[in-house]
């Protein structure tokens, strides 16, 4: 582990060093229990506060709030959430999330003078808070609303890119409609882990979308490309419910796949996404087969776990054999390779047993082919050396975007 640092977020820096840029706005904040200062109050609060010392109509005015998945406390781990009032401030809530990811409506954003964005991004493609910054980009445009992203960092480095970049045959970044469900987990191509933060994606995503969003980004002050978030100094909050850790949060670009399967990821456990589990599974044959590979920051255990009222509804009540991923060296750890290599063995044992919703697979994954490989039995290293160059391609690509070094 390195040295651990101290890290103001881009709220922090925001009030203390860019408070003109909202002073006497109309503001409204895209955000979640994700977005806190250092001590963990959150934006929301702040922003009240600040409106409410401002003096001869100077401070900023929060007038609207609108919420990603998972609700504006981060509590909800179901589709269709209501538009609500926050307690505390009494500002209204618009939710962004019906039966998928959803653009602010435009009725809101034209009482606005400015959207401000802050949410954690978990450091890997399918993470839906990430288009609902983009739809809300694309829409504040089209009302001609700037956008002020309060950045934070990559909790899992902003130095490692690596899995199959999406195929532009899945990708979507149109917002919801009538005509076209919105795909908030298979957007545009980029690989499984990226490697950039919030801000950084804001600015990749408005040039490569064309949003033509009038966007500033506040950068969190004292962050490094290299530092993991457990050495930022910064609180961890939840991201989602089922993302309990850091740890998880490593791993969950590799397993994010088994979601379209009839394995469990310990959904209704205090450790998802560090496991795999389901009823038919061989888990000691599996864990010996893993191990075997030697593969890089990681061994696995073979255990049993009882996931208690999972959200995804797989197993719940019922103790299981599942497969520990234990991860010696966080450094070393190529998650998209865990993932493969845990298709593989499984592949070997229970061929039979094994269900896979092809395109929610895909979507996750990124590519058809890996998956056809995978399942046809292929080594799984010899299958990911396929999409090594194309994911360092997208890293040097990305460099123009980066706000830290």
């Amino acid at each position: 582990m390195g040295q651990r640092g101290v890290v103001r977020p881009g709220i922090t820096v925001l009030l203390e060093d860019s408070l003109a840029l909202i002073a006497g706005k109309r503001v409204g904040l895209l955000t979640n229990q994700s977005g806190i200062d250092e001590h963990g109050t959150s934006d929301i609060d702040l922003l009240y506060q600040a409106g409410m010392q401002g003096s001869d109509g100077k401070g900023p005015q929060l007038v609207a709030l609108f919420s990603p998945e998972h609700g504006i406390r981060g509590t909800e781990d179901h589709p269709n959430i209501a538009d609500s009032r926050d307690e505390r401030t009494g500002v209204p809530i618009y939710s962004l999330y019906g039966s998928t990811a959803l653009a602010p409506p435009d009725s809101a954003l034209q009482r606005l003078d400015l959207l401000i964005i802050d949410l954690q991004d978990l450091g890997t493609r399918t993470w839906t808070y990430v288009a609902s910054m983009v739809y809300a980009m694309r829409s504040a445009a089209q009302q001609h609303v700037p956008v002020l992203v309060l950045d934070r960092p990559n909790p899992i480095t902003g130095t490692h890119v690596e899995g199959p970049i999406l195929d532009s045959s899945l990708a979507y970044a149109g917002s919801n409609s009538a005509a076209r469900s919105a795909q908030p987990v298979s957007l545009y191509p980029v690989p499984l882990r990226h490697g950039l933060t919030m801000g950084e994606l804001a600015r990749f995503y408005n040039d490569a979308l064309a949003l033509h969003a009038d966007l500033h980004v506040i950068p969190a002050s004292g962050w490094r490309r290299g530092m993991w978030f457990d050495e930022t100094g910064l609180p961890w909050v939840r991201p989602s419910p089922n993302m309990p850790s850091l740890t998880s949060a490593l791993l969950y670009p590799g397993l994010v796949m088994f979601e379209a399967t009839n394995l469990s990821v310990g959904r209704g456990t205090p450790d998802a996404f560090q496991h795999v589990g389901a009823p038919w599974l061989n888990a000691e044959r599996v864990a010996s087969l893993l191990n075997g590979r030697h593969l890089a920051g990681v061994r696995f255990e073979a255990e049993r776990f009882t996931p208690d009222a999972p959200t995804d509804r797989k197993y719940g009540g019922i103790a299981i054999p599942g497969v520990r991923i234990v991860v010696t060296d966080r450094d070393r750890v190529q998650s998209a390779r865990v993932g493969a290599a845990i298709v593989w063995a499984i592949v070997r044992t229970t061929p039979d047993s094994l269900r896979v919703r092809d395109h929610a697979f895909d979507a996750r994954l990124g590519a058809p082919g890996a998956r056809q490989a995978l399942l046809a039995g292929e080594d799984p290293d010899v299958v990911m050396n396929r999409y090594e160059p194309a994911a360092a391609a997208f890293a040097r690509a990305t460099r123009r975007y980066y706000l830290y070094r």
